[in-house]
């Protein structure tokens, strides 16, 4: 077992490594698939344990990295790169895409406010959250209330607004 985890160590670093180069190209540049950020985020955490035990088969030469001054170089750099990303921007969102602000303002709304933006009648909307479990004793009350008080998530409660009935 250990032969086999060494002869492939290096390999599976190489090639993970490369999926995590090309998916993030595209997710950097808004293309491909979908399925590219799951691709991304799974694999590069698969990346870590071929990273460990790359490390493991060259430990002896990875000493003199990790006590040399480029490495040490390197570290620092990529440390003030990275802390540049902290930096306030003037921005009052927080950081976060405007759509989870608009999405949050859409559920401090009651189902009669959100109903004709929907397409539908605040009737329907409501038979629609009733019947996916949602506790609906007073529609007057915004959306993220109502998940609450059914011990649902807003998520959950947006997913049921977002699919349109057949």
């Amino acid at each position: 077992m250990r032969s086999l985890l060494m002869r492939y160590a290096t390999p599976s670093t190489i090639a993970l490594f490369l999926v995590s180069l090309i998916t993030g190209i595209a997710l950097f540049f808004h293309l491909g698939p979908r399925a590219f950020h799951g691709i991304h985020e799974w694999l590069s955490m698969a990346l870590i344990l071929g990273f460990g035990l790359h490390v493991w088969r060259n430990w002896r030469p990875m000493l003199r990295y990790l006590t040399g001054r480029p490495l040490a170089l390197s570290l620092a750099v990529t440390l003030l790169a990275s802390a540049a990303f902290f930096l306030p921007t003037g921005g009052s969102g927080g950081g976060r895409p405007p759509v989870f602000g608009l999405a949050m303002q859409v559920m401090a709304q009651p189902p009669a406010t959100v109903a004709p933006a929907l397409g539908t009648t605040v009737e329907e909307l409501t038979a629609r959250l009733d019947a996916a479990g949602f506790a609906m004793s007073d529609p007057a009350r915004p959306l993220s209330e109502i998940a609450r008080a059914s011990g649902r998530s807003p998520m959950e409660l947006a997913r049921v607004l977002a699919d349109r009935p057949r």
